[in-house]
C-alpha cells in the first residue's frame, strides 16, 4: 500500500490529499478504487482533475507484462558489477553488489554493518570513481573513518578530497523524511539535475529498520504501509536508475528456535534480493576482538550458508576464510 503524499505524482496537491484522508481515501489503492463520481462531490472536487490523477497513478503503479527475452537483454546492458572494497565479502557476494538490486546487512549493534557500508561508499567513490548518496538514520557516519579510508587508498591529499566530495551524505531521522530524500534523487536523476562526475551509482541507508520500526507498535496498519512504500522506493530506484542499493536492518531473537533474524518481518524479507549477516563472536575471538563473521542468508546466485570472515577495523577481509557451510543456514 502506497500512501498518498504531494510530489507522488502530478496533480496530487497537499490540498487535495487533506480533502481525501477527510474522507477515508489515504492510500493509492483507496483512491484508484474509489468511485470518482462520488469523490468529487463527498470532496468538493474537481471530477477531472481526480480522472487526471488516478491515471497517472494507474500508469505508476500498475504492472506491464514484459517478456523473458526482453528481461534478459535488458539485464545484460544495464546490469554492473561493483566491488565492496572488501575482497573475500565480494566472493560472497558473487563479484561485489550487483546495479537494478537491493543487497542488505543485518547484525546486531557493534557487529559492523556502518563499517561495511563506509567501504563500499568509499571503494565505489576512490576506486571506481563513481557518485555514493549515504542516507544516514542513525547518526553512526563518522567523516573521520571515511577519511582514514580514503588515506588507507592514496596519499595524495587531492585524490582523498575528490574521493570524499563524490560521497553525498543525508541525514535523517523519520520515514517521511528519508522517502523525501529518495523522491528528490529520482526526480533529480529525471530532470537530469546531475553532478559533473555522473549520476549516483551507489545509495546506501543506513539504517531502513531505524525509521521503520517506531511505527509498527500501535500504528501497525499506517507503519506497515509506509514500509512497502520505502520497499518500493528502493527497488524502483534500484531498477529504473541502474544503481546498486546497501540497506542495514537490524536483526532480533527467533522466540522458538532462538536463532537470529532480520527485523521489520516477513513482508520485508522480500525487499532485498541478497542478504548478508554479519555476527561477531567474541567467545571465539575474545571481547576486543574486531573480526566478525559474514554468513550469505538469502541469494539467487549463490549457496546460502555461505561465511567468510572480515575485519572491520581495516574493512577489509581475513586471509583465512571458512569455507562453504551449505544450504539451510
Amino acid at each position: 500500500m502506497v500512501i498518498l503524499r504531494a510530489g507522488l505524482c502530478p496533480g496530487l496537491t497537499a490540498e487535495m490529499i487533506q480533502l481525501l484522508k477527510a474522507n477515508s481515501i489515504a492510500t493509492v489503492v483507496d483512491l484508484v478504487s474509489s468511485d470518482l463520481e462520488e469523490v468529487a462531490r463527498k470532496c468538493s472536487l474537481s471530477y477531472k482533475a481526480l480522472v487526471a490523477v488516478r491515471r497517472v497513478l494507474l500508469a505508476q503503479f500498475s504492472a506491464f507484462p514484459v517478456n523473458g527475452a526482453d528481461l534478459y537483454e535488458e539485464l545484460k546492458s544495464s546490469t554492473a558489477i561493483l566491488s565492496t572494497g572488501i575482497k573475500s565479502l565480494d566472493t560472497l557476494l558473487d563479484s561485489g553488489l550487483y546495479t537494478g538490486e537491493v543487497t542488505e546487512l543485518t547484525g546486531a549493534p557493534g557487529s559492523g554493518k556502518t563499517q561495511v557500508c563506509l567501504s563500499i561508499a568509499m571503494s565505489t567513490s576512490h576506486d571506481l570513481k563513481q557518485n555514493v548518496l549515504y542516507v544516514d538514520s542513525t547518526a553512526g557516519f563518522t567523516a573521520s573513518r571515511l577519511l582514514q579510508l580514503a588515506q588507507a587508498r592514496t596519499g595524495d591529499e587531492e585524490e582523498q578530497v575528490e574521493a570524499l566530495q563524490r560521497i553525498q551524505v543525508a541525514r535523517v531521522f523519520d520515514v517521511y523524511k528519508l522517502l523525501d530524500v529518495l523522491q528528490e534523487l529520482r526526480c533529480s536523476v529525471c530532470q537530469q539535475v546531475l553532478s559533473a562526475s555522473g549520476p549516483v551509482k551507489v545509495l546506501v541507508v543506513d539504517s531502513a529498520s531505524a525509521v521503520i520500526c517506531p511505527l509498527l507498535g500501535g500504528r501497525q496498519a499506517e507503519g506497515l504501509a509506509l514500509m512497502m512504500q520505502l520497499a518500493r522506493e528502493l527497488k524502483t530506484l534500484a531498477r529504473e536508475l541502474s544503481m546498486a542499493v546497501v540497506v542495514t536492518n537490524h536483526v532480533t531473537r527467533d522466540s522458538s528456535s532462538g536463532h537470529l533474524k532480520p527485523a521489520l518481518g516477513r513482508s520485508w524479507s522480500f525487499v532485498p534480493s541478497t542478504r548478508v549477516l554479519l555476527e561477531s563472536r567474541e567467545g571465539t575471538w575474545g571481547k576486543a576482538s574486531t573480526r566478525r563473521l559474514a554468513s550469505l542468508t538469502k541469494s539467487s546466485r549463490q549457496p546460502t550458508g555461505n561465511e567468510v570472515e572480515l575485519d572491520i577495523a581495516s574493512c577489509g577481509v581475513l586471509e583465512e576464510s571458512p569455507a562453504a557451510s551449505g544450504e539451510g543456514r
